[in-house]
């Protein structure tokens, strides 16, 4: 998998798992391995380690990493999770489109 129809920044909703119908922001998206991580959805729990002297180590919460396939783009304006259409503009620009209400995304 090299290119996603998510990307950093966007709103994302959970198909499927233990998160199932949970919302968040994309926060990072791995295109290589097809993972993204959404703010507040699937935390896991890390032990982490003192690196420096007088930091204190212990266990963190923090969001991991969900399969791409498994979360959707939700439109902003119609606020429906869709899956987004490609058109090409006059200028040759391409940009992803609502299924929905058709408005680019």
């Amino acid at each position: 998998m090299n290119n996603l129809h998510i990307k950093t920044g966007d709103t994302a909703v959970v198909l499927s798992g233990k998160e199932k119908g949970k919302r968040g922001k994309v926060l990072s998206v791995n295109p290589q391995k097809g993972m993204v991580v959404i703010e507040g959805v699937n935390f896991v729990t890390c032990h982490t380690k003192p690196r420096r002297q007088g930091e204190t180590g212990g266990i963190v919460k923090r969001e991991g990493a969900l399969r791409a396939c498994k979360v959707m783009k939700v439109c902003p304006k119609c606020d429906k999770p869709t899956r987004p259409a490609f058109k090409f503009l006059e200028d040759g620009k391409k940009v992803q489109v609502c299924k929905h209400c058709g408005e680019t995304i």
